[in-house]
C-alpha cells in the first residue's frame, strides 16, 4: 500500500454551524439576500464545477491559460523562497502551476473544508518532495493568526487568491479583506489577486445564463438545501433564476424570484413573498484594472505589476505591502 505524503494540519475551528441564523436573518431582511457561501452543498460544488467547463462560462479556463502562459513571470516577480498562502485552496488544481514555477519555500492551504484540505494537501505534498505543505482549517474571510509559520526560512510571505472570489465581496468588504491580508503577510510580504475584469455586457450576461441551465440550477439549489437541512417548504418550480448586470455598481446580480405570492417556512418560522419578490443570492463584481489597482492602493498595498489574457477578460495583480 502506497503511503501518502505528509503534511502538516492546522485547526483553527472555523464557525460552520450558522445557516440557520444566517439564513433566519437573511430572509427577515428587506431586501431578502443570503451569503453565496452557502450554494457549496455537494450537489452545488458538482454543479459549479459543470458550469466552469460551459461554453459560455469564460472565467474558470481563462484563468488557467493566463497562469499556464504567464507563471514563470509571476514567480521571478515574486523571489525565490517565499512562503506561499492560498486562501480558498480547494481541491488545489489552481496552484499546480504556480508552485511549479515558484518552488516555495513551504506552501500553506487555507480552506473552510477540512475533507478538502485531507484531499488536496497529500496529492501536493506528494508532488512535491521537500517542500513542506500546511493546511490550515480557517475561515479565510476572516482575519487570521496562523501558528508556525515563523521557523520556516521564507524570504516573504505571499497570499495567492484566485478565482476571482474577490468579485463577491463589496467594494468596502473588498478593501477591509486586502487589509487582512496585509497585515497576514506583513513588511515586504504580497498578493497575488485574480480579478473578472469589466467586458462586453452580453458576455457576461451569457457567462451567467447558459443555455442548458445548468446556473439556474446551481441557483435553485441553495433553496433544495435549506428544505434539507433547514426543515423548509420551499417549492422549487414557483422560483426563478435571475441574473444580470448593473452597469452601475459594476456587478452581476443573482437573484431567486417568487412567481406568485406564496408564504415559505423554515424551521419553523414564516416567509412571504410577493409575486416577483426576489432573494438576493450573489453579487460578482468586475474591474477595470485602474479600479482594483485604486481599491488596493486604498487597502495599503502598492499595485504593481497585472497580467491579462489576450481579450482582457481576466486579471492576475501583484500586490506588494
Amino acid at each position: 500500500m502506497k503511503t501518502a505524503a505528509p503534511f502538516t494540519f492546522v485547526d483553527l475551528q472555523p464557525v460552520t454551524d450558522c445557516f440557520l441564523d444566517d439564513v433566519l436573518a437573511g430572509f427577515g431582511g428587506m431586501p431578502k439576500a443570503l451569503s453565496p457561501k452557502y450554494f457549496y452543498d455537494a450537489l452545488g460544488s458538482e454543479l459549479f464545477e459543470a458550469i466552469c467547463e460551459l461554453p459560455e462560462y469564460y472565467p474558470t479556463r481563462t484563468e488557467f491559460a493566463l497562469m499556464r502562459e504567464r507563471a514563470a513571470e509571476m514567480a521571478a516577480s515574486l523571489g525565490e523562497h517565499c512562503l506561499l498562502i492560498e486562501f480558498g485552496s480547494g481541491a488545489g488544481t489552481k496552484t499546480e502551476v504556480l508552485l511549479q514555477a515558484l518552488r516555495p519555500a513551504a506552501y500553506v492551504a487555507v480552506d473552510i473544508s477540512p475533507a478538502a484540505l485531507h484531499a488536496a494537501a497529500p496529492r501536493i505534498a506528494e508532488r512535491h518532495p521537500g517542500m513542506p505543505v500546511i493546511a490550515v482549517c480557517a475561515d479565510y474571510m476572516q482575519p487570521l493568526d496562523i501558528p508556525g509559520l515563523s521557523p520556516f526560512a521564507a524570504a516573504r510571505r505571499v497570499v495567492y487568491f484566485p478565482g476571482s472570489t474577490i468579485g463577491n465581496l463589496t467594494p468596502d468588504e473588498a478593501r477591509d479583506f486586502l487589509r487582512d491580508a496585509l497585515r497576514l503577510v506583513g513588511a515586504g510580504g504580497a498578493m497575488l489577486v485574480c480579478v473578472d475584469l469589466k467586458k462586453d455586457h452580453a458576455v457576461l450576461h451569457a457567462a451567467y445564463n447558459d443555455a442548458q441551465g445548468v446556473t439556474a440550477q446551481f441557483n435553485l439549489n441553495l433553496l433544495r438545501r435549506i428544505n434539507r437541512e433547514l426543515g423548509a417548504d420551499f417549492e422549487l418550480q414557483q422560483f426563478r433564476h435571475l441574473a444580470f448586470y448593473d452597469p452601475v455598481a459594476g456587478r452581476i446580480e443573482m437573484h431567486l424570484e417568487s412567481l406568485c405570492p406564496q408564504t415559505v417556512t423554515i424551521n419553523g418560522h414564516p416567509f412571504a413573498f410577493a409575486a416577483g419578490e426576489r432573494l438576493h443570492t450573489e453579487n460578482s463584481y468586475k474591474y477595470a484594472i485602474d479600479e482594483f489597482r485604486e481599491l488596493a492602493r486604498n487597502s495599503g498595498f502598492r499595485a504593481q505589476q497585472v497580467w491579462c489574457d489576450p481579450l482582457d477578460h481576466f486579471a492576475v495583480h501583484l500586490l506588494e505591502a
